[in-house]
């Protein structure tokens, strides 16, 4: 079932991609057992739930080779995990405040070869690089994810998309994105067809170097 569901929506990935991907469900298994970063539920149901989830921002925006991407509070390694394997060219910036879930994260990593990821426990308000997007799956609400990122987006721009955050999220966002003019919502529906997307979105909000 596993690389199945990702072939679907993505099917020129190459072998190395489908085996790094059907290796993500023993290792998250295994890493689980330790430290506890994924809810039993949805450790079954981990490919369309965490795995193709994340890849939700693929759809929006692909990465182009030698961009650079910050994942915060990546938890056990989503969306930076998926998407590394996905834009093996890419860099991948993963972090979390919590330690040992980036323990798992390196775990991860490093069974699967990714030579694009680096995890690392640390705040986002630490950070001192820049970056063409941020990423991150539903950590906190909008203005405060935003006043966390100040300051690190790329000044370059490489994509079809401005520079900016790639958040993932559901339900009714209305009143938290209002103060938003620029914010775009991509329904995630449009590209997947699993009952799980009906009311997932990619929160699209470009910003302004420094």
């Amino acid at each position: 079932m596993s690389t199945e569901l990702i072939l679907k929506y993505f099917p020129e990935i190459t072998e190395i991609q489908q085996n790094q991907f059907n290796q993500l469900e023993d290792l998250y298994k295994e890493w689980n057992a330790k430290i506890n970063v994924i809810s039993r539920k949805d450790i079954d149901q981990l490919y369309e739930r965490h795995v193709l989830h994340s890849l939700g921002i693929a759809k929006v925006q692909p990465f182009v080779p030698g961009s650079k991407v910050l994942d915060v509070g990546t938890g056990g390694g989503f969306p930076g995990i998926p998407l590394a394997i996905l834009f093996p060219e890419t860099d991948f910036y993963l972090i979390d405040a919590i330690g040992k879930k980036i323990k798992v994260v390196q775990g991860v990593a490093e069974a699967l070869g990714l030579k694009n990821v680096k995890a690392e426990h640390i705040r986002a308000n630490k950070v001192k690089a820049q970056f063409d997007f941020i990423v991150s799956r539903a950590v906190t609400n909008m203005p405060d994810f935003v006043k966390w990122v100040r300051g690190k987006i790329a000044k370059s721009q490489k994509h079809e998309l401005k520079n900016g955050i790639l958040y993932l999220k559901g339900g009714d966002l209305t009143e938290e994105l209002e103060v938003y003019e620029t914010v775009k919502l991509f329904q995630l529906k449009d590209y997947f067809d699993e009952p799980f997307f009906e009311t997932k979105k990619v929160v699209y909000l470009p910003m302004k170097y420094k």
